[in-house]
């Protein structure tokens, strides 16, 4: 159970305004989660998961990734704790923006034997990311990438997350050529995988998948490939930000194929569900709230649906800004959270991403933290606001 709410903070810090201002924010009431599971869940529900960089490797940041492998492997086991799975190796990781395939690939064996050594739960992202677009000429080209790196996973003793390709939102002229692909690849999988289709707002290169700018057609081919190969998909991750589309898709799909929530703009209600279903989750945001998710997690599955709302409503804020146009620099607010919160010493991300969102948002981004409640320790998030705002040339 939550603490009791304590007295208003004596914290507070100057923060810069949008209109070139300063404000002296005072922290609000902490609050503070269990940092383990609260009992069993009834929402299967995964965090996907950052990578921590190197911030002393001798490297060029923008070409060559350096990860942190204790630190990411700790934040891991941190999300397993709190009872959810780990979605390795997805965007949320800057895969394809900054974590190459090899990199990629070295991760994946790492968290899937960090998981089997304590029974935790992780599926891995295989794609074709290690496929130069321009020499992508045929779909069978796409195919024999997928497979190359499916079979990499397998060995690995991983399980799946079939992630959108590039190489195929490039080539694939219609949805003939997208069934051909996802067919071919299902039907050699060992497990049922998870399919994730990725909206070009989290990624431009992945406009018109499915063979369509046209999301209602777009939505008619991927239904009918996945309720076609059924047999072979545990769910799908949808990434659209469009709560009536996934209820709508959620509602097409074959009774034994799961929908997972990818909507970071509305994945509260959408995991509390209605009268004809729900959703389960893969979220990028539970990366940054991962003890209040599974806290309402637990609440839900307990019955306590009011209790549920009442922690992860004030979360929804934050993630609408965090995911906020362009949706692709999400990754900078996510591993700005960890490094409030202690998961690790430094802001410095791979592909040197620490630099894709303005001062004004990472200000907010803190403002919303506190609201809700979700800074472990708010002397130190204070701190490190202080020092960042204090590098980014605001010393007031």
């Amino acid at each position: 159970m939550n603490k009791p709410v304590l007295p208003m903070s004596s914290l507070s810090l100057k923060l810069p305004t949008a209109d070139r201002g300063i404000e002296n924010y005072r922290l609000a009431a902490s609050r503070t989660f269990p940092a383990k599971l609260q009992g069993p869940l009834n929402r299967v529900a995964f965090s996907a998961a950052h990578v921590v960089a190197d911030p002393l490797a001798d490297n060029d940041p923008w070409l060559t990734a350096a990860i942190d492998w204790d630190r990411t492997l700790a934040f891991r086991e941190h999300i397993w704790d709190l009872g959810l799975g780990v979605a390795e190796a997805m965007d949320t990781a800057q895969r394809g923006m900054g974590l190459d395939w090899p990199t990629s690939l070295e991760l994946i064996q790492c968290s899937v034997r960090a998981a089997k050594a304590r029974g935790a739960l992780v599926f891995s992202g295989a794609g074709t990311d290690h496929l130069a677009v321009e020499d992508a000429k045929t779909t069978d080209d796409v195919i024999r990438a997928y497979e190359e790196q499916i079979a990499a996973v397998e060995k690995a003793g991983g399980r799946i997350i079939l992630m959108a390709s590039r190489a195929l939102a490039k080539i694939g002229r219609n949805a003939g050529d997208y069934a051909r692909v996802y067919d071919r690849v299902l039907s050699q999988v060992r497990e049922p995988v998870i399919i994730h289709w990725l909206g070009d707002m989290f990624d431009p290169a992945l406009a018109g998948y499915w063979g369509t700018a046209d999301l209602d057609k777009a939505m008619d081919t991927a239904v009918a490939i996945i309720n076609a190969n059924a047999a072979k998909v545990d769910g799908v991750k949808v990434s659209l930000l469009d709560k009536q589309r996934e209820i709508d898709m959620r509602r097409r799909l074959e009774k034994s194929v799961k929908m997972y929530t990818g909507d970071d703009f509305n994945y509260a209600e959408l995991i509390a569900g209605d009268s004809e279903g729900f959703s389960h989750a893969l979220l990028g945001i539970f990366d940054a709230i991962a003890p209040a998710a599974s806290y309402a997690l637990s609440r839900l599955a307990a019955g306590d649906e009011a209790g549920f709302h009442d922690v992860l409503g004030p979360t929804v804020p934050l993630s609408r800004h965090i995911f906020r146009s362009p949706t692709r620099f999400y990754k900078t607010g996510v591993v700005f959270m960890a490094w409030l919160n202690g998961h690790q010493d430094h802001f410095t991300m791979v592909g040197g991403q620490e630099s894709a969102r303005s001062t004004l948002h990472l200000a907010e981004l803190f403002r919303l933290a506190d609201k809700a409640g979700l800074l472990a320790n708010p002397e130190m998030a204070t701190r490190r606001m202080q020092a960042v705002l204090a590098t980014r040339g605001f010393d007031a």
